[in-house]
């Protein structure tokens, strides 16, 4: 039988990030959860962590993690059915990862309702559309909204909708760089001309500038943060590819314009969940799938 105490040592090292923050949580000396680790390591007769800073899980350790997720959500159900043995811990809390544009837009108001009628607390890693499901792939997650289709093995995946994305940039930066128009431009001039990328995982500038000929490198600044694209966008800092939701305001007053009016390259978002999850997350796929299309809007 495993023993739980060892898994949930494993889940907080991961969860905060090392062995000292682990203890904190657990209101453990570090050496008694190094210990914990060391000794489900023997009994499995082989790693759970590569210990980097921050530590992560081997493949054994994945398995083990996804497993601690899923016990989490079924123990709940279980106290809710069994009034008397649940635990006075309080709020459920709940791993997701999600893009940042969907934190910065829609995901708010899909959740509040449902986050408080269900006393749950969210943990968001927050990854880039087309890779977020790492996260769930390594057990550090129970849910992940992301660009990618196909399921990990033991979950489940469903469409919400498309998010549209408008490649914008300042007034003046259109001035600056496209007085002519795009369509003009030769692939060595669009490359030169200076973008705003979220991060190394960021793929839709390079989707854009492809259509141009641009197939190789190009000139970009990287920004990882929702909130600071926008701001560097309308500074005339370089143009970037926007989610539509994010820049309806600055669109209508002139801070920004479309390089490409009437265009937007659409992103689909699925949202990947645990088959074994649970009432709690069959509830918050219910929710998202009611909410979703229309907040995507």
């Amino acid at each position: 039988m495993v023993d739980y105490k060892l898994l949930v040592a494993l889940a907080a090292v991961i969860e905060h990030g090392g062995f000292e923050r682990a203890a904190s949580h657990l209101g453990l000396s570090q050496s008694a959860v190094s210990q914990r680790i060391k000794l489900l390591e023997a009994r499995l007769g082989t790693a759970a962590l590569v210990r980097s800073a921050p530590p992560q899980a081997t493949a054994a350790g994945q398995r083990l993690l996804n497993h601690v997720q899923q016990v989490r959500l079924l123990e709940r159900d279980l106290q809710a059915d069994l009034p008397q043995i649940a635990d006075q811990g309080g709020r459920t809390r709940l791993r997701v990862a999600l893009n940042a544009d969907s934190l910065a837009t829609w995901w708010a108001a899909a959740v509040s309702g449902w986050c408080e009628q269900q006393q749950v607390l969210l943990d968001l890693q927050v990854e880039d559309q087309d890779v977020g499901l790492r996260r769930m792939r390594s057990g550090e997650v129970a849910a992940c909204l992301c660009a990618a289709e196909q399921p990990v093995a033991g979950a489940r995946s469903v469409l919400l909708g498309q998010m549209p994305y408008l490649a914008v940039a300042s007034p003046a930066f259109v001035q600056r760089h496209f007085a002519e128009g795009l369509q003009g431009l030769a692939a060595p001039e669009m490359a030169r001309v200076p973008a705003v990328v979220f991060g190394p995982d960021d793929q839709l500038q390079h989707r854009f500038v492809q259509q141009f000929g641009v197939v190789g490198e190009f000139d970009y600044h990287l920004c990882p943060s929702s909130e600071g694209f926008v701001r560097m966008l309308e500074a005339g800092v370089g143009w970037g590819m926007v989610p539509a939701l994010q820049v309806t305001d600055a669109l209508a007053t002139g801070r920004l314009q479309q390089l490409l009016p009437g265009q937007a390259l659409q992103v689909p978002l699925y949202w990947h969940y645990w088959r074994n999850g649970g009432q709690l997350l069959n509830g918050l796929t219910e929710q998202l799938l009611r909410l979703a299309p229309t907040l995507l809007r």
